[in-house]
């Protein structure tokens, strides 16, 4: 059942392609949630705040995702603001080499689906916000496929179209600090 509908949602995407439609909305609905992560409350001091990231909340339930939306020369985000920096919000060190970065370097985590298994590690990418665009390096995974613990923090899992920025990333999108948080973007591999 799940390969026919596989093949229908190709099938319809194509038929869209070649029409001149919008594949990206109908290629981000084939990308589901492949199961969900039940919250527990962070211990004592456990959860880093900085930026003002979420703690999970006990006994809450959050969709996990193996799959982010097709890739194009185009891609809708959501930008977020992330520290890589030793004892920020960004927990342990970066997933493509496990190191800390400074946040004054242009880097970002890619949610799970794009991050694609280290494939796009120290690959360059370009985001289009704010009426400008920066190049950023990725050097690391928004995890999509899990959360709530200690080696996520104790945040939620990543959803799915995240691009998890550096303040360098923000600073040159010539984003006011008291916006950062959530920007709708669009981005393209450099």
């Amino acid at each position: 059942m799940k390969r026919s509908a596989a093949i229908l949602c190709a099938v319809v995407v194509l038929l869209v392609s070649l029409v001149g439609g919008d594949c990206t909305r109908i290629a981000a609905q084939a990308c589901e949630p492949s199961g969900n992560v039940r919250g527990r409350k962070p211990p004592p001091g456990q959860c880093n705040t900085e930026n003002h990231s979420d703690c999970c909340k006990q006994g809450k339930l959050y969709p996990v995702y193996k799959c982010s939306p097709q890739a194009t020369s185009n891609t809708k985000a959501v930008l977020t603001i992330n520290s890589f920096e030793k004892g920020g919000d960004g927990g342990g060190p970066s997933e493509c080499d496990n190191q800390y970065h400074s946040d004054d370097t242009p880097i970002v985590a890619l949610s799970t689906g794009w991050f694609s298994h280290r494939q796009r590690c120290f690959n360059n990418i370009t985001i289009h916000g704010n009426g400008r665009s920066v190049v950023a390096m990725v050097v690391d995974e928004c995890d999509s496929t899990a959360g709530c613990d200690n080696d996520h923090d104790y945040q939620p899992p990543c959803p799915n179209n995240i691009v998890d920025a550096s303040k360098a990333v923000w600073m040159a999108l010539g984003v006011p600090e008291s916006d950062w948080g959530g920007l709708d973007i669009t981005w393209s591999d450099a």
